[in-house]
């Protein structure tokens, strides 16, 4: 079994990347993009406390979730890694000189030894990838505790945009539903700690239709069940092992 990502995996972000110096949800994006990121942003900083810790970014892409962990995380350090030698130009550019290492390596392979690392932050990237269920394998081994956000694959809406959009299917997509994730976690030996839905603002979408679906995002988030199956993204904490226990302070939920 080969350690490395396969071209299909990455090849279609280096092509963004070199097209719009960027990715198209971060570089002068819709204001669909805006919100639907924003909002995914809050979700990671409720879930988790970056402040001081050591963090690898799985799955980093142009750097632009590197960057903000950054700035409003303050972590100790960022270690961000993707195949997307392209992205990556770009995200060195935007750290400037903050302390991030950037490194074009696999997510199936991660060059770092045991426990590296307090917090392994995977955004949006296991529903592009073909071996999801290693690439978690490899962020238990680098750190005791992971954060996870993905499409949710309970929603059926979602589900119908990986099929019919142009973008979605040119980018691998395919959504996993949260079980499946949590799955995943308890055959690696860890336990999921925090878990939450969020966003009902697709990417893309017309400006019209964001600016309802946001009018209507936090009744639909607070009513269980609803959430499950109404929500866009899917966040997940998980832990494993006994340095897992001090790695982040979940705040309270409210």
């Amino acid at each position: 079994m080969t350690s490395t990502q396969s071209r299909r995996e990455w090849a279609p972000f280096e092509r963004d990347a070199a097209e719009n110096d960027g990715y198209l949800y971060t570089t002068n994006p819709r204001r669909s993009s805006q919100i639907a990121s924003l909002r995914h942003s809050e979700a990671v900083y409720d879930a988790v406390d970056f402040h001081g810790k050591r963090v690898i970014d799985i799955g980093c892409g142009d750097g632009t979730y590197s960057v903000e962990i950054y700035d409003r995380g303050e972590p100790s350090s960022i270690f961000a890694l993707d195949p997307a030698a392209s992205a990556l130009d770009i995200a060195r550019r935007k750290a400037g000189g903050r302390n991030i290492t950037f490194e074009a390596a696999s997510a199936y392979q991660i060059p770092c030894g045991d426990e590296t690392f307090d917090i392994a932050h995977l955004r949006g990237v296991l529903h592009h990838m073909d071996r999801p269920f290693d690439a978690l394998s490899e962020a238990f081994r680098v750190a005791p505790t992971i954060i996870v956000l993905e499409p949710n694959g309970y929603n059926l809406g979602l589900k119908m945009i990986e099929k019919v959009s142009r973008y979605h299917r040119m980018h691998g997509e395919k959504s996993y539903p949260p079980s499946r994730l949590d799955r995943w976690v308890r055959r690696l030996g860890g336990k999921v700690i925090h878990r939450d839905w969020a966003c009902l603002v697709p990417y893309f979408c017309p400006d019209w239709f964001a600016r309802g679906m946001k009018a209507i995002e936090p009744i639909v988030e607070s009513i269980p069940v609803v959430n499950q199956l109404g929500c866009s993204t899917y966040i997940m904490v998980a832990t494993r092992g006994e340095g897992a226990r001090v790695a982040v302070r979940i705040r309270p939920q409210g």
